[in-house]
């Protein structure tokens, strides 16, 4: 595999372009460095009108060709806690080792990007507002970045219009930090599958395993079904995404597993070609068994690139309510993102 068709796969799953500078190539080895940082004035998840991070980071990448089609990589990427520092000025978002075969296939051991996501993630875009119930419970769970999982992918590309894309993953036991204290899950799998079809973009991913939670054993997995059109930023984009759970979503701060519940996102965006996207997205998880709306929210967004490695943004984020007693806010925010 040549060497900038792996670092396209290296990036694959982030949440927004992530450039890097190559400081290093020689032979068959590179290096590079990369990351953003972002600063924002507005009410981004807080009461309170402040200057704030948006999701900073910094990142070291090298590949290392051994011949035969197979390249070897390997990934760092710490999030910065640049405006606050302290103990926690760096905390571990991606540490992992892959292996690409050009026929083959990629595995990849460590705290990386899951199979899981390739599918869910088509929603997750835009800068400041999207898909809250990825995050929740992710490294646990494997539903955006899985902690210590193994994992393997293969593309089959028929033609430039038409490729199949499968991915399956692996967890062992996870010892819950975060909420809910009282949750344990045991190892776990998760399957992806999606195909490409000349623009279209459709995928279903499952994840399964168990989870002991208030000294009960329960299964905890994850349907979900995700489809797309077109690309972020050039033109239009639409992107759909459903999901059924049980005991395998919390919210985001909370103490809560729930048993059963369904979540939604719906993104419409249109890129011009003077660099300025604008969207619309839509977001809601539902406790199914207890019918209660958990939480439900609209964004509106606009991302302007005043060069290629310098965005500004806008957004406001609507709280359209929920059923189980949580204050309701409507967020905002106004700010800038430089990629290194």
């Amino acid at each position: 595999m040549k060497m900038k068709g792996l670092m396209a796969v290296v990036a694959l799953g982030a949440c927004a372009p992530s450039l890097a500078v190559e400081i290093y190539n020689k032979g068959n080895t590179t290096l590079a460095i990369g990351g953003y940082v972002d600063v924002g004035v507005g009410q981004y998840f807080e009461n309170t009108t402040e200057v704030h991070e948006v999701s900073p980071r910094l990142n070291i990448s090298g590949t290392h060709d051994l011949g035969n089609g197979v390249t070897v990589d390997a990934m760092g990427e710490w999030g910065i806690n640049f405006l606050d520092g302290g103990d926690t000025t760096f905390t571990t978002r991606l540490g992992y080792i892959g292996v690409t075969h050009e026929h083959y296939g990629r595995l990849v051991a460590g705290t990386q990007w899951s199979p899981y996501y390739d599918v869910a993630g088509v929603a997750d875009l835009p800068i400041a507002f999207a898909n809250d119930f990825l995050y929740s419970q992710q490294g646990d769970v494997g539903s955006a970045r899985a902690d210590k999982m193994l994992s393997y992918r293969k593309q089959l590309k028929v033609n430039e219009d038409l490729s199949f894309q499968v991915g399956l993953g692996w967890q062992g036991k996870q010892a819950v930090e975060d909420p809910p204290k009282d949750a344990e899950f045991d190892a776990r799998g998760q399957i992806a599958l999606s195909t490409t079809i000349a623009g279209f973009g459709l995928g279903y991913t499952y994840s399964g395993g168990d989870v002991d939670f208030l000294g009960l054993e329960h299964d905890a997995h994850s349907h979900l079904f995700s489809a797309f059109y077109g690309t972020y930023g050039q033109g239009l984009y639409t992107a759909l995404v459903y999901g059924m759970n049980e005991y395998f979503y919390t919210r985001l701060g909370s103490t809560a597993l729930y048993a059963d519940t369904s979540q939604y996102e719906a993104l419409l965006a249109y890129g011009f070609e003077n660099s300025l996207t604008l969207s619309i997205n839509y977001e809601s998880v539902e406790d199914d068994k207890n019918n209660l709306k958990v939480y439900s929210q609209s964004a509106l967004q606009a991302e302007y690139y005043f060069h290629e490695d310098f965005a500004g943004f806008a957004a406001y984020q609507f709280d359209l309510g929920n059923d189980i007693g949580e204050s309701e806010n409507d967020y905002w925010t106004i700010g800038v993102r430089y990629f290194l």
